[in-house]
């Protein structure tokens, strides 16, 4: 018998080419590199690096797969891919108001792996991993493990939004959504689907960036089969990040019926200059994805040394105004705990 999560799984996808086995994204995932001292060997870096490397790393694994490892200059520790994913000696520097958990969501999980913020939105932890471990991730210090639901748990989620007709998306995050099966995804999205007032469905993720062979047929089955309209966030910060498997991979969900955004975090060292934020919005539309927001820096412990103060990020912005189109421009906020929505700055 045929289930129907097993019939989104078989069910036809948008024309793609089938992938060499040695690309497939579990493969890729499963090897990434997760020792900063290989990371540092395998791009030529300064001995000098390895030891702040491993002071970071026993605070907040490294995770780098290889697609992503390739987009990184070899021996230039000033590379903004790389600034992203080498831990430092100063994530061990506890600075002031730099907390563990920045957005106080702690206080708005009314279920397991369910966090619930904003009207009419509710957000699912739908995958505790994430294919790389980016230094400044404000859930460096999330509690996965109080909110990794078995099939049996998530119920309880379910129930939470079907109880609530103002509920009108379902936000799957992370970690990241996409490390999870796509038979878990399909069976996920198949109740959401069936929830009537829930109309949207976004996704949060990172995977189609370092790894764009995650886009494949098995993924793109489920995904065209949803009734909810779809809405995929990417986290892109450098225009060095999108390669032509990545603008391959967007023009894959496109072709779904995806709508495709991106948030950006604003961070030192990466791309805190007119010019930096300029090429990522143009190469952004080249792939067919929209700049959406320009976040400010959340105040995560040991993520101190990205911080881009509120006034050079203004400046920042009014530079962005004068070489960008509008539709180019993504918006500048601040994420505050109890407000109604993110804050523009």
């Amino acid at each position: 018998m045929i289930t129907r999560s097993s019939a989104l799984l078989q069910r036809p996808a948008p024309e793609t080419q089938p992938l060499p086995v040695q690309a497939r994204w579990q493969t890729q995932l499963a090897g990434a590199i997760r020792d900063p001292r290989e990371l540092c060997r395998r791009l030529g870096l300064d001995t000098a690096w390895q030891d702040g490397a491993a002071r970071g790393h026993a605070l907040f694994e490294v995770r780098v797969p290889e697609a992503y490892l390739a987009r990184i200059r070899p021996g230039d520790p000033s590379d903004p891919l790389l600034h992203q994913v080498l831990p430092l000696i100063e994530e061990d520097h506890p600075v002031a108001g730099y907390v563990a958990d920045p957005l106080a969501e702690a206080e708005h999980t009314p279920a397991r792996g369910l966090i619930h913020k904003y009207a009419g939105r509710v957000l699912l932890i739908a995958s505790p991993a994430c294919a790389v471990n980016c230094r400044y991730c404000f859930r460096r210090h999330f509690p996965y493990a109080e909110n990794a639901p078995s099939r049996a748990q998530w119920e309880e989620s379910l129930d939470y939004i079907r109880e609530d007709p103002t509920i009108r998306e379902a936000i799957l995050s992370g970690g990241d959504p996409l490390a999870a099966s796509d038979r878990q995804l399909a069976w996920l999205v198949e109740r959401l689907d069936a929830i009537p007032h829930l109309r949207r469905l976004r996704i949060h993720t990172r995977l189609p960036v370092v790894i764009p062979e995650r886009i494949d047929a098995a993924l793109l089955g489920w995904l065209s089969a949803t009734r909810l309209q779809k809405v995929m966030v990417l986290h892109i910060n450098h225009a060095n990040e999108i390669d032509e498997a990545v603008i391959a991979a967007c023009r894959r969900l496109s072709d779904a019926g995806v709508t495709l955004l991106n948030q950006s975090v604003l961070l030192r060292g990466v791309n805190d200059s007119v010019e930096a934020l300029a090429a990522l919005s143009e190469r952004l539309f080249e792939a067919g994805v929209l700049p959406y927001y320009l976040h400010v820096l959340d105040p995560v412990a040991g993520a101190a040394h990205f911080d881009v103060s509120d006034d050079q990020a203004r400046e920042l912005v009014a530079g962005l105004r004068e070489v960008l189109p509008g539709f180019l421009m993504p918006r500048l906020v601040r994420e505050i705990p109890g407000e109604a929505s993110k804050t523009p700055l």
